[in-house]
């Protein structure tokens, strides 16, 4: 490596004296509008320092470790300023929410979308855990978007299951319980009445046994033709839409021993207009009953 200044032929710079594999090095200043533009940048800088909040100082009276600035602006009291904003255009709304019914709620362009927006936030807070963001649901976890409802899929009753829940602690929870036929029918005629079940949804053949097995042991809560009763929360067996499974071998198990799944109530945990926001936002998923 040479040390040599010398002027470069070819473009009449000055070498830096650098050299690297037969390569000399221009010594080019940088260009003068870079250095104004540098100079400027470090200048406001210092200003910005001066002005707003920045890193620790020798002050210490500012926020978190940083000054606060001789404008005394903060990001803190930016967002202050923005949720008392948000508070002040959705207590508007609240105002009018608290006093009107689902229907008017419904009816109410404006009212609705803020119902929808206020339940699609705290749904992804509360319900997506089991539901899935988009309602969907999964094994054992209720799909949200067909119109299969144990309990009810107008907006009230969807409203009612929210507040209270199913087998939930709440003294007014959805109950329903299936009583295991293990113990009372014998392996065949479990076999056949889940025949049955599958025929009334024109998945199998039926089977004549499996009916009258159907007919006095699971008619008085799923009805005669397995529709189900809502108010009982007995599922609907005739539509394919199936909870714990479809497979013949899923309904024997669930004959045997049925699987009674559990969703807390929400009374206790969110306020009133949450929960009507919420039942407004599961009904608009599109499985909602009118």
């Amino acid at each position: 490596m040479s040390k040599n200044n010398e002027i470069d032929k070819v473009s009449g710079v000055e070498t830096t004296g650098h050299t690297w594999d037969g390569i000399k090095e221009l010594n080019n200043p940088a260009p003068r509008w870079w250095l104004i533009v540098f100079y400027i940048t470090v200048i406001w800088s210092i200003g910005y320092w001066v002005v707003y909040p920045a890193w620790p100082t020798l002050s210490g009276d500012g926020e978190r470790g940083g000054t606060q600035g001789t404008m005394g602006w903060t990001q803190y009291d930016q967002l202050k300023e923005q949720q008392a904003e948000i508070r002040a255009r959705k207590s508007a709304y609240l105002e009018r929410f608290e006093n009107a019914s689902f229907a008017e709620i419904r009816s109410d362009e404006e009212l609705y979308a803020f119902a929808v927006a206020g339940g699609a936030a705290a749904f992804k807070d509360n319900c997506a855990t089991c539901h899935g963001t988009g309602g969907a649901g999964s094994a054992g976890y209720p799909n949200l978007n067909d119109d299969d409802w144990l309990w009810g899929g107008d907006v009230e009753s969807i409203h009612e299951t929210i507040r209270v829940g199913i087998r939930s602690p709440h003294e007014e929870t959805r109950l329903s319980e299936m009583p295991p036929f293990g113990d009372m029918l014998s392996g065949e005629e479990i076999a056949d009445v889940a025949d049955h079940v599958l025929a009334l949804s024109g998945r199998a053949e039926d089977s004549e046994a499996g009916a009258q097995v159907f007919a006095d042991n699971c008619a008085s809560c799923h009805g005669d033709n397995g529709l189900g009763d809502s108010a009982l929360g007995a599922p609907n067996l005739a539509d394919a839409i199936w909870f714990y499974g479809s497979e013949k071998g899923d309904i024997m198990s669930q004959v045997r021993k049925p699987k009674h799944g559990v969703m807390p109530t929400w009374e206790a945990r969110l306020d009133a207009n949450t929960i009507r926001q919420l039942a407004i936002y599961v009904h608009s998923l599109g499985g909602g009953e009118e």
